[in-house]
């Protein structure tokens, strides 16, 4: 059944009736094209990109600008004119094959989007990805409600498979998602068990167990409705008239349908989200006051973060006690555990600073691959250096996640070569340059 989920979104993304929206989007902008069913509305026309559009172009010539400014500053010593000169050449491959937008051209639209937040913020927010469904960079909540658009416009066409989905990533409450699919799939297993049973084919909806663990989950009446399952009002003994779900058997092609859809509702599984590394380039003079973040990162609401800070506050004032290490470091841990994300910076010996956004809970092997897929020299080994003066090494640390070498919420790390490669580097004749080109020309203005 796995296999069968993977194949449906294989089909839904490469099919173009089904597609949210093209390649890359603003965050401000809208992504869904398509009339949902029932109340759900049309949202903003999509704009599919095509080449790197003028404002691309000029960020990309005003980051050139910038680097070239810098050129006589000590502190900045990359070898510009490599850099120049490779950028300029990706920009003119851009224009003339007319590909799909890079990787700046998101991040550089995405900034104007967020000309409105506040300045001290590190980042903007918190982005996500859905590959399986589309190519959008957008918020956790606007992913929420395109995966629903999404689910519910196939419903007409697999309405089994896309119930079970809708019931899996459309509940909040996991378990009551569980309740619910181990009640449905209850319903379903007496009827293949018993099939000329006639008191497991009807449902009353006024039932409690129904009322309480079925109906309040999304998606569960559409699967119903798949297994064959109809609404219906029954005249009972009494004479009142109740309403039912009846089944039945010439609304499914056989029984064995019914194990199938059994089988699918044990086995489906949210739709998962990616992180997006919000990935951006700082100038040094960017990264010398203190990185401030934005809600979106802290695993509390704001208002009781501030409740907490005052309390702490209090609390300090009030006692002048001596504390522990042991004490130390478990207050530490309490104040990371406020934080869902985390900034990380990775500075270079010319001052340049890669920044990326990662979950608490990623490990540092998912920070050295993203330096590593950003570095001009990519693939030769490298270190990084922590505030403390602990060396990060692939070997030793790959597993250790953000909150176990105490990176959260923000940190600076700090880019060395491997020594095994020091001789190779500097014999190279971009020894200076350690970023891509194309991503260096997402430095942002000062």
């Amino acid at each position: 059944m796995t296999d069968k989920i993977k194949k449906f979104f294989q089909k839904k993304k490469v099919d173009a009736k089904f597609k949210l929206a093209g390649p890359g989007h603003k965050l401000s902008e809208s992504t869904i094209s398509s009339q949902s069913s029932g109340s759900m509305q049309k949202d903003a026309p999509v704009m599919k990109r095509s080449g790197l559009s003028q404002e691309s172009k000029v960020a990309a010539d005003a980051a050139l600008a910038r680097l070239q400014q810098k050129r006589e500053n000590p502190v900045f010593n990359t070898s510009l004119a490599a850099i120049q000169a490779q950028v300029k050449r990706e920009l003119e491959n851009e224009r003339a094959s007319g590909s799909e937008a890079t990787t700046s051209e998101n991040v550089v639209e995405r900034r104007e989007s967020e000309m409105d937040l506040p300045k001290n913020y590190a980042a903007s927010g918190v982005y996500f990805k859905c590959p399986i469904i589309s190519n959008d960079i957008i918020t956790r909540d606007e992913w929420k409600k395109n995966i629903k658009i999404f689910l519910y416009e196939q419903l007409e066409e697999e309405r089994g498979l896309t119930a079970c989905l809708i019931i899996q990533s459309c509940n909040s409450n996991r378990e009551k998602v569980e309740t619910c699919v181990e009640t449905l799939c209850k319903y379903l297993e007496n009827i293949v068990n018993n099939p000329d049973e006639e008191k497991f084919q009807k449902i009353r909806m006024s039932n409690r167990v129904f009322c309480e663990r079925v109906q309040p989950i999304e998606g569960s009446m559409e699967l119903l409705l798949a297994a064959g399952f109809m609404q219906q009002m029954i005249t009972n003994a009494d004479g009142t008239e109740e309403e039912y779900l009846v089944f039945n058997r010439e609304n499914v092609p056989s029984i064995d349908m019914l194990t199938t859809l059994i089988d699918a509702l044990r086995t489906a599984e949210p739709i998962q989200l990616e992180l997006d590394r919000n990935l951006q380039v700082l100038l040094p003079s960017q990264a010398a006051t203190k990185m401030q973040l934005p809600p979106s990162f802290y695993a509390i609401t704001s208002e009781e973060l501030k409740k907490e800070q005052q309390l702490r506050m209090e609390a300090i004032e009030r006692s002048q006690m001596l504390r522990t290490k042991a004490m130390r470091e478990k207050d530490e841990l309490r104040e990371m555990r406020k934080y869902k994300f985390a900034i990380i910076r990775v500075r270079f010996p010319d001052g340049i600073l890669l920044q990326g956004t990662f979950s608490v809970y990623e490990r540092y092997s998912d920070i050295h691959d993203f330096v590593q897929e950003n570095l001009e020299h990519s693939g030769l080994p490298f270190v990084l250096n922590t505030p403390t003066g602990h060396k990060l090494v692939l070997e030793e640390d790959a597993e250790k996640t953000l909150i176990d070498l105490r990176l959260v919420p923000a940190t600076v790390l700090i880019f060395a070569w491997h020594s095994s490669v020091i001789d190779e580097i500097n014999n190279s004749p971009n020894k200076d340059v350690y970023l891509k080109p194309e991503v260096m020309v997402l430095v942002q203005e000062v």
